[in-house]
């Protein structure tokens, strides 16, 4: 039987947790020549554009940490692609997802944390 990496495990359990919060996904692992974006949701008003990460339940710093200034530039950049070739009249919004994956059973989240708007394009520097 095939593994499959942390990231992509967490990346099934990010769409699972949207799905269970009434989301629709829209797109998974879009990639542009600009880059990628992870999970492509909408619901309500708003289309999330989604960076999930993941880390053990041991990790020294907050999976958030690793979307950075220029890991935000290229998603929004990506973005901002996406949406001229798929015109829509939500709200775009840059959403992050973290995994704490549970150590003794793989494939299964210890806890998961949604952090919606968590950076913007106008945004020097990122909220997150």
């Amino acid at each position: 039987m095939a593994e499959v990496s942390r990231g992509a495990a967490g990346e099934i359990l990010a769409a699972r947790y949207l799905r269970k919060q009434g989301y629709e996904l829209v797109e998974v692992n879009y990639r542009s020549r600009f880059g990628e974006i992870d999970i492509i949701a909408e619901r309500d008003e708003f289309l999330a554009f989604v960076e999930v990460k993941t880390r053990g339940e041991a990790a020294y710093y907050k999976p958030r940490e690793a979307v950075t200034y220029s890991k935000q530039q290229k998603i929004i950049r990506t973005a901002m692609g996406y949406l001229a070739t798929h015109p829509t009249d939500l709200q775009p919004r840059f959403d992050v997802i973290e995994v704490y994956m549970d150590s003794r059973a793989p494939l299964k989240a210890k806890h998961i944390e949604h952090i919606e708007n968590a950076f913007d394009t106008s945004a020097k520097q990122g909220r997150i």
